[in-house]
């Protein structure tokens, strides 16, 4: 067999790792950004699909199959994303004659409606939450929030992995919430229809992967829990869910089993459930009919490699296992690696990994190497850790152990995050739910000096062993003696902020990768990586003002984007908190609004820009002559 990934990044790598493992080739796809990443290198081929638009390359059915007829493949594997939930994806593959590893086309599409998915949930008998599955009238749907009781979700009736969703807090909430939420879908499905829901006070995100095959035969493979998320986007994921009680774990499991059977369910999926914290109780939510992300850790846990089950059921052939075959073995955490920045407000970040240095004893599903290169064009994560043990206290104290020795350096990444989630309390007793972090405060940037102090030393302490020499250390007599005299060593980190940092002989810090070739040094401290460029003494060096951010009266891009909406034109009256800019970077939407109320003086973008981070948007004039206005944006 010989396999087209028609993905990217890492699963893409992951996909290929038991492909080849197991005999057989694989093809690459690739848009132009990824040119040199690490998953075209991986394949035994590698044909180039498109630019960097993602219509006219990953999303390409036409480009894609293409290049499975002029590789001579055989078989498609969707990964996850792109177009793995696209029934008429999987349906043009098979009328392609291609083996299409995934679920038949009809279990695709009826899933790929939360709509149609309710009713057939409800058909099955599997619980599910409160809600009016609904048109596209703004009445109706207001009306619909109203019985149901506030607050409510409002979220796409298509597509899913968190795009779409906003939450009404109240009735005079519900009008926006239900705008954003439709101009989302419909960018991100084609469809904005949505459906209303009652919202769970203290909702856990709990799923249960499961398999099948074309023979009749479907199982499970426990549980998984989901609960850290940012935006409704997975952060950390963990097998077995803790703290359910048995009846919820055991109703979980045989709902989910009974979905997928009543589906004639044949290849790896996932069925997820809120469950209330509170009482035990769940609902189903919706199904994803695909590989997920955060499918290592039931690996982990199962010692089944999910991706070669699917290989298996895709060619026809039974299981290999049945539900009493299925056994469970200590805990596993799944920590994803996003180049964003969490001090500020999960910012997506860019540039390239200069450093790398991951801990033994993990496993590290990675779409990047040493030298690759983080571009806006595609999703943030970059690369998963995941880390099993006999209990999940032990791996919780193993994730955070390797956290403290990675090195992921010259983009900023969520990994001091993670270290810094690991520790919280809710997170220790595993009774996290999906609104930690909207009542957590995750912290800020902690002062940089000392950090560059602890770089500089580290610095010094290996550029002094290098320069003294093992040849050195060896003549017979010889001792270098201690250089006591005091040295200041200038860096500059990723910003082009510049610290002078005195060297005082304190000990380095462990965790730390320098390169004297290229007088970089990142190290890690509190799991988060810091790099640094060491400038001699020809670089001028002067203490850096804060990076610019455009003056008070105007809106700027927080990092580098594309403007999808833009909500004002000159001469506008705007209030404070108004949304003025629609941006979207790394697959994200964001909005951004006036810091108070003003008149809009010049818009400097339209709808389709590419713009760099700190680019001033939108100006705004000085109050008219007589406003009773105060203040400025």
């Amino acid at each position: 067999m010989r396999i087209l990934v028609a993905n990217r990044g890492e699963i893409a790598r992951r996909i290929m790792r038991t492909a080849h493992r197991l005999g057989y080739e694989t093809v690459a796809v690739y848009a132009d950004p990824d040119v040199d990443a690490p998953f075209v290198h991986d394949a035994t081929q590698a044909v180039r699909i498109g630019p960097a638009d993602l219509a006219a390359s990953y999303l390409s059915v036409e480009a894609i199959l293409e290049a499975a007829a002029g590789t001579g493949a055989t078989a498609v594997h969707p990964g996850y994303g792109f177009l793995a939930e696209n029934a008429a994806f999987a349906q043009a593959v098979i009328d392609a004659g291609l083996t299409w590893i995934g679920p038949h086309p009809k279990a695709i599409a009826s899933m790929g409606s939360k709509i149609e998915a309710r009713r057939i949930a409800e058909d099955v008998g599997v619980p599910t939450i409160p809600g009016y599955s609904a048109s596209q009238d703004p009445a109706a749907l207001a009306a619909a929030g109203d019985e149901i009781g506030y607050p409510v979700l409002v979220k796409a009736a298509a597509g899913g992995g968190g795009k779409g969703i906003r939450i009404a807090n109240t009735p005079q909430d519900f009008a926006a919430a239900l705008r954003e939420a439709s101009a989302e879908a419909q960018r991100s499905f084609g469809d904005d229809a949505v459906i209303v829901e009652r919202y769970v006070t203290r909702p856990r995100h709990v799923e249960v992967q499961v398999i099948g095959d074309k023979h009749g035969t479907v199982i499970n493979l426990g549980t998984r829990e989901c609960s850290v998320q940012r935006r409704y986007q997975k952060l950390l994921e963990e097998a077995p869910a803790p703290n359910l009680p048995d009846a919820t774990r055991k109703g979980l499991r045989t709902s989910a089993t009974d979905l997928a059977r009543a589906m004639d369910y044949d290849s790896a999926g996932t069925v997820e459930f809120i469950v209330d914290d509170e009482t035990g109780d769940y609902f189903f939510l919706e199904m994803n009919t695909r590989l997920q992300v955060e499918h290592p850790v039931t690996e982990e846990i199962t010692g089944v490699d999910i991706v070669e089950l699917m290989f298996t059921v895709a060619t026809g052939t039974p299981l290999p296992l049945l539900q009493d075959d299925v056994t469970f073995e200590g805990h596993a955490m799944e920590a994803r690696i996003n180049a964003e920045d969490a001090a500020a407000g999960f910012a997506p970040q860019l540039g390239t990994i200069s450093h790398l240095r991951v801990p033994d004893g993990v496993r590290w599903d990675s779409g990047i190497e040493a030298g690759s290169e983080i571009s806006p064009y595609y999703d943030p994560l970059i690369a998963k850790l995941i880390v099993s043990a006999r209990n999940r206290e032990t791996a919780r104290i193993t994730l955070a152990q390797a956290l403290d020795r990675l090195i992921v350096g010259g983009v900023v990444t969520n990994t001091g995050f993670h270290r810094w989630l690991v520790d919280q309390q809710p997170f220790v007793d595993g009774r996290i739910t999906t609104r930690f972090l909207d009542e957590a405060s995750v912290p800020g940037t902690p002062d940089i000096q000392p950090i560059a102090t602890a770089a500089a030393q580290a610095w010094v302490d290996r550029y002094d062993n290098v320069r003294r020499g093992p040849v050195w250390d060896s003549l017979p007599g010889f001792r270098v003696t201690s250089h006591h005299t005091p040295r200041t060593v200038f860096l500059a980190d990723l910003d082009g902020e510049t610290y002078r940092a005195p060297i005082v002989g304190t000990s380095s810090p462990d965790a730390a990768s320098i390169d004297l070739g290229r007088r970089s040094i990142a190290l890690n401290v509190g799991g988060q990586t810091y790099t640094f460029d060491v400038l001699t003494r020809s670089e001028h060096w002067a203490p850096s003002a804060s990076v610019g951010h455009g003056p008070a009266d105007s809106v700027v891009a927080p990092f580098p984007a594309v403007v999808t909406e833009v909500a004002v034109t000159s001469g506008d009256l705007v209030s404070a908190g108004e949304v003025v800019v629609v941006i979207e970077a790394m697959k994200m939407l964001h909005s951004l609004t006036s810091a108070g109320p003003g008149v809009v003086d010049e818009v400097r973008v339209a709808v389709g820009d590419n713009i760099a981070s700190h680019y001033v948007l939108v100006t705004f004039a000085q109050e008219p002559a007589g406003s009773s206005q105060e203040g400025q944006p």
